[in-house]
């Protein structure tokens, strides 16, 4: 367990004196490591890339905007678009908001109920980076709790660390690890703390294992929230389209901090499309090939001998420990595919998280990491 504190570099500020912009920036922003996505990682060459480290869907959504005119601003909260997710994941349009993508929901909830003199967040690495890096540009404190040889919570540990904990963040299915989280782990936490904290499920990737999402415990728990994207199973991760799923009191509070015009108009037409009940068929035989590539990569990696593990994966990708993870991720750049890098995280030395693309990008990728085998 590990409590994170904002502190200042004195020697950044002394090479950066001569500059008056430092003396106006806030100065927890001075020494932030922001969130690297994968578009910033690899700028330069990308012709003919096979980019297999954003998690993104490999097969491509075709759609066109009806409308044309924007001139206008947008309905705050499309009621048409709300109404059609109501019934995709089965609640009332009363516990739904619109968001641009999961992020800007964890950025929403944070501020919210977060008051960065004395309140925390908590999450358990290894885990999505964007609960840190929002909590460090909010300048919130945040505990993290390591998650346990399963990569499953440790409930014990989070009892004992709950003083002024304000949000726990829960990645499930978690990412980059891939598995998901014990639900039984969940509901325990729930009954634990009650309506003192509210518990955050991120189900980004939750289609790939719809029988493990928590929107029929939404009512239940007033202090829970989830999030979901358009980004994953739906393929539109340009479109930046999220969903914050909660207790109608917790919305009513949310639109009161939310953006007074989030979503734009060709998002909204967009995302409606991919709700007809058409579009949902094709999503859902789209997680179907997805699943089949990979388990498609994964029997045939298993022979591979630089290959130590490759973890139990309900998601789009897997996370593979290698005997040597920096050898393979560089040869594999060379070979123009493109992976995460998770060497950088304590409990993931030697991992790299690999999105499942296309059945002829898995083969490619097979056979380049066969190739290093010998």
């Amino acid at each position: 367990m590990t409590i994170r504190k904002k502190y200042i570099n004195k020697n950044c500020f002394k090479q950066k004196k001569n500059n008056s912009i430092y003396k106006i920036v806030r100065k927890n922003i001075l020494n932030f490591t922001p969130y690297k996505s994968a578009r910033s990682l690899y700028k330069n060459n990308t012709n003919n890339l096979i980019s297999l480290n954003a998690n993104e869907s490999p097969i491509t959504s075709i759609f066109s905007l009806n409308k044309r005119i924007f001139n206008k601003y947008p309905e705050p909260q499309s009621k048409e678009l709300i109404n059609l997710y109501s019934k995709y994941v089965n609640l009332n349009s009363k516990n739904i908001l619109i968001t641009r993508g999961a992020d800007e929901g964890i950025d929403l909830i944070i501020r919210t109920f977060c008051n960065k003199k004395n309140d925390k967040i908590l999450f358990c690495p290894p885990t999505y980076d964007m609960y840190r890096v929002t909590a460090e540009i909010l300048d919130i404190k945040y505990i993290t709790i390591n998650s346990n040889s399963n990569w499953d919570l440790d409930l014990n540990k989070i009892k004992q660390n709950l003083h002024n904990i304000k949000i726990i963040f829960i990645c499930n299915p978690n990412n980059p690890t891939g598995n998901y989280i014990n639900q039984n782990n969940i509901i325990k936490l729930l009954e634990l703390i009650k309506n003192k904290i509210i518990i955050v499920i991120d189900e980004a990737y939750i289609e790939f294992c719809i029988d493990q999402t928590l929107t029929n415990f939404i009512n239940k728990y007033n202090n829970l929230i989830i999030l979901r994207t358009l980004s994953k199973a739906f393929a539109l991760a340009g479109l930046r389209c999220g969903f914050i799923l909660a207790n109608k009191y917790i919305i009513d509070i949310l639109i009161k901090v939310i953006a007074p015009y989030p979503i734009p108009e060709p998002v909204i037409d967009i995302a409606i499309q991919a709700l007809n009940l058409k579009n949902l068929i094709i999503m859902k035989n789209n997680v179907k090939t997805i699943i089949n590539n990979k388990q498609w990569l994964i029997k045939h990696l298993k022979n591979c001998s630089c290959i130590k593990n490759i973890f139990n994966s309900s998601t789009n990708f897997i996370l593979i420990k290698f005997h040597n993870s920096e050898i393979i991720f560089k040869k594999l750049i060379k070979k123009k595919i493109i992976v995460r890098n998770q060497n950088h995280e304590k409990k993931l030395n030697n991992c790299l998280r690999i999105t499942i693309g296309t059945f002829i990008e898995c083969k490619k990728l097979f056979f380049e990491i066969k190739k290093l085998s010998f």
